[in-house]
């Protein structure tokens, strides 16, 4: 560590640093290539907790290494482990602890942070870390639930057709999305409404408690909100918390470009959600749902699909679920 520090973010991470007595092993998983994490960053937030951790970091190597990682963690004994990254960082380690007695928390290094934000962990990296060095002697966890489509949990949302369309596309984009940020997703969801979505019929059929409903996107939470732009809150879905032992369901029956005023304002206004627009359909309190493609024009169709803004591929068929108390968290 050089003997002179001039960068704001290094002098407090460097203050942050500090002995201390009995320390907790910690399994750090950083992703390398979020989009505010680099190797200094890095470097530094490890300094900073081994003052009250002992810490063993490792970076993610590619997609669902993290997964493996924290599987490892808990054969391994680890007290805890962190996840250094954006949402989709959290989602891989999620899957790896879900059901186990190893509690998770966050390190903000994404472009939005939805389940910093939603936990109450601050999105400032210096701050974040000193919150987990304030914790270390007493890091109290609470259950929280997690949803599930087919085999793979998710912490608060998923989506089959427009946001998973909009995700696809800034996934492909890493350097646009680094510079961007959450103006790249607002970017890519307008472009593939217009591009895939503006005037075209349902292509997609959602059902759950009996009812049957066509439509062109569908939004699952696990807990409000749906995601964050910038700093304000987007509510999408009604009636559903990280404990409430439910998921809760909107899909939007069409997209012409009539309803697109209508649905900003509910997405935007607070006390509002795109649940109450005319052409949604709310299933709130759900414990299982299922998504199946529309044939279009007489062919076989299918439907992008996201889970905590990680786009997972094209479907034809897929089932939600709910897990409830599945994983332990700490903020």
């Amino acid at each position: 560590m050089s003997s002179t520090i001039t960068d704001p973010v290094d002098v407090e991470l460097a203050r942050l640093a500090r002995d201390g007595a009995s320390k907790l092993r910690m399994f750090l998983i950083v992703n390398p290539r979020a989009t505010t994490v680099s190797g200094r960053l890095k470097n530094l937030v490890v300094y900073a907790l081994r003052g009250r951790y002992d810490v063993h970091a490792v970076e993610t190597e590619g997609q669902n290494h993290a997964t493996a990682l924290t599987r490892e963690a808990v054969v391994d004994g680890y007290d805890l482990v962190v996840s250094f990254g954006g949402d989709g960082t959290l989602n891989e380690a999620a899957n790896g602890l879900a059901h186990s007695a190893v509690p998770i928390t966050i390190l903000p290094g994404g472009c939005t942070n939805v389940a910093c934000r939603m936990l109450g962990i601050p999105t400032d990296i210096v701050d974040a870390t000193e919150h987990l060095l304030q914790l270390a002697d007493n890091p109290a966890w609470r259950p929280i639930d997690l949803g599930r489509v087919n085999d793979r949990y998710f912490v608060f949302s998923s989506g089959a057709g427009l946001d998973a369309d909009a995700t696809r596309w800034v996934d492909q984009r890493q350097k646009m999305k680094a510079r961007g940020r959450v103006l790249t997703y607002g970017y890519a969801a307008t472009s593939a409404f217009l591009r895939s979505y503006r005037g075209r019929p349902p292509h997609l059929c959602f059902e759950a408690r009996g009812e049957r409903v066509e439509g062109v996107s569908a939004f699952v939470q696990n807990s409000r909100p749906f995601t964050y732009a910038r700093s304000k809150p987007l509510h999408v879905s009604e009636d559903v918390a990280f404990d409430s032992g439910t998921i809760s369901a909107t899909v939007m029956k069409r997209s012409g470009m009539r309803d697109v005023p209508d649905a900003l304002w509910r997405l935007f206004r607070e006390g509002r959600s795109l649940a109450q627009h005319p052409q949604a359909a709310s299933f709130p309190r759900i414990s299982d749902a299922r998504v199946t493609a529309l044939d279009i024009d007489g062919q076989p169709g299918s439907f992008p699909l996201e889970v905590d803004g990680d786009y997972l591929g094209q479907f034809t068929d897929v089932s939600y679920t709910v897990a409830p108390a599945a994983l332990r968290v700490i903020a």
